[in-house]
C-alpha cells in the first residue's frame, strides 16, 4: 500500500474517514518497520497534515524514530522541531520514542 503525503489542500477536500484512513495506514507501516511511515507520521504531527492537529511531541517522536532507522531528512525535521518546543517537550518526546521501542520489542519477542 502506497502511501503519500497530503498538502494543505488535499486535506481539506478530504473527509475525516479519509483523513483518519491516512494515518491509521501511516501507523500499520510504521508498526511493520516502515521508515518512511515514521517520517510521515512526523510531517503529519508537525504540519498538521492529514487532518491531525500538530502535535511537537509526536512529530518529534516519530522524527527521531526514522531517523534512528537511518531516513535521511529525519533528523533534520527533528532539528526543526525541536527548535520550538521546551527542554521539558523534548523529554517527553523521547520518553515517548522510547516506550514505542520497547514496546516494538516486546511484540517482536
Amino acid at each position: 500500500m502506497k502511501h503519500e503525503i497530503f498538502n494543505a489542500e488535499t486535506v481539506t477536500q478530504m473527509n475525516s474517514a479519509e483523513a483518519d484512513l491516512a494515518i491509521a495506514g501511516y501507523l500499520a507501516d510504521a508498526i511493520a518497520g516502515k521508515v518512511e511511515a515514521l517520517f510521515n507520521l512526523g510531517v503529519a504531527y508537525s504540519t498538521g497534515s492529514n487532518d491531525v492537529a500538530v502535535d511537537l511531541v509526536e512529530a518529534h517522536k516519530w522524527f527521531n524514530i526514522a531517523a534512528s532507522r537511518g531516513h535521511d531528512e529525519a533528523g533534520h525535521c527533528r532539528a526543526d522541531v525541536a527548535d520550538e518546543m521546551t527542554a521539558r517537550e523534548i523529554a517527553e518526546a523521547q520518553r515517548r520514542a522510547r516506550h514505542w521501542l520497547c514496546q516494538e520489542k516486546r511484540a517482536a519477542a
